[in-house]
């Protein structure tokens, strides 16, 4: 898959996985690689920007399988944040797919 598709969809990727439940970064990129082909590399940066402009609140969590865990979850402003993204990511595709589908039939 194209690396700009998935840099430009990744921050929304991870918004709605924590929409549902709090999650620890590990977590979060095995869940998105199972759907998306990603770098672990490429959540950790992302998901540092994210709470430092107030979009997600972090906790530790003791784990049986070695240090605390930093979990994620999305604060108020998230949610308004990933309702914001998912409005433009609607338009986005639906005049992507609108383009894609002239294309087709004029062929």
């Amino acid at each position: 898959m194209n690396v700009q598709f998935k840099k430009g969809v990744l921050e929304l990727c991870v918004l709605v996985l924590l929409d549902k439940q709090e999650r620890y970064g590990y977590e979060l990129v095995q869940k998105i690689s199972e759907q998306i082909d990603i770098s672990e590399g490429s959540v950790y940066p992302l998901l540092r920007r994210l709470t430092k402009e107030g979009y997600f609140a972090t906790y530790l969590k003791e784990s049986t399988e070695g240090p605390p865990r930093k979990y994620y979850r999305l604060t108020d402003s998230g949610r308004t944040y990933l309702n914001d993204l998912l409005q433009e990511w609607r338009e986005f595709t639906n005049g992507v797919n609108q383009l894609i589908k002239e294309g087709v039939n004029n062929d």
